[in-house]
């Protein structure tokens, strides 16, 4: 007969954590092993370095040829390219990982990843978080500061604002677009090429100036794929210059309404392609 007066130990349930919380000790672990190999992230933060160099290069070259580019000079289509890039590669950073739910299908761990208590879009953006695509930031920022030192614009409140809220806003509309993108891959799951098709095809276009883009592809650039909402217009209104046929400067102001009709659609795709996917038996 048990003892009435032994004690009965339990054990304390270990508590929830917030989808926040979790996703901030996901990250931290994944930068601490990143960097655990120290020669090896070099080797990778200074290729994304390059990329950007490579990208930049373009631009270099069809400048030193002629005057301008889309009615900007080096250093004007400079602004666009560091502003486009800054926003783009933070989104890259966050939410690129997006793109391999096709590779998550076929090996399974998509099954693995609804089962358990966390959202979907947060365990594939911890899955494989990559320190290394800074580099790319790192590199449109060093180019953000040389153009304002060399390009000297007068430091208003508005050209201030536009400076530091256009790399927020582009991000979140490039994430809203890899977020969407990836909704889609739910409906045709071998359709990577397709979805990254619009995603780094706006991270393009973004990075040049809108003047270059025919009408057609410059409507489709801002009220579909918002892109020249990320750089070119504020870079207008920072330099003071008129916009082009169907891109007047004024929309260089609306970027959060762009970053927000952005991210509400983004989110309705994906609540839809996790709601149609019904699992491929792993």
């Amino acid at each position: 007969m048990a003892d009435p007066t032994a004690r009965v130990i339990t054990r304390e349930a270990a508590p929830e954590l917030s989808g926040w919380t979790a996703f901030r000790l996901l990250i931290a672990s994944r930068v601490r092993a990143q960097l655990t190999y120290r020669a090896n992230f070099v080797i990778n933060f200074a290729g994304a370095f390059v990329l950007g160099l490579v990208e930049f290069s373009e631009i270099y070259i069809l400048l030193h040829n002629t005057p301008l580019l889309g009615g900007l000079d080096l250093l004007q289509a400079a602004l666009v390219f560091a502003l486009a890039n800054v926003g783009f590669a933070l989104a890259d950073l966050v939410v690129g990982q997006v793109d391999a739910i096709p590779q998550h299908v076929r090996m399974g761990t998509l099954e693995s990843f609804l089962t358990r208590p966390m959202p979907l879009l947060l365990q594939l953006v911890t899955a494989d978080f990559q320190l290394r695509r800074l580099g790319r930031a790192v590199f449109a920022l060093l180019v953000l500061v040389v153009v304002l030192v060399l390009l000297r614009p007068e430091p208003t409140a508005a050209t201030v604002y536009l400076l530091i809220a256009t790399p927020l806003w582009g991000a979140t509309i490039y994430a809203g677009l890899f977020v969407l993108a990836g909704g889609i891959q739910f409906f045709i799951i071998e359709g990577t090429e397709f979805t990254n098709a619009f995603v780094y095809g706006a991270g393009y276009a973004g990075q040049l100036p809108g003047s270059v883009l025919i009408a057609p592809l410059r409507v489709a650039f801002t009220f579909v794929f918002p892109a020249t909402v990320t750089a070119y217009l504020p870079a207008l209104v920072i330099l003071g210059l008129p916009g082009p046929g169907f891109l007047p400067q004024w929309l260089g102001w609306c970027g959060p309404l762009f970053a927000l009709t952005t991210g509400l659609l983004a989110a309705l795709g994906w609540r839809l392609g996790v709601r149609h996917y019904t699992g491929a038996g792993g």
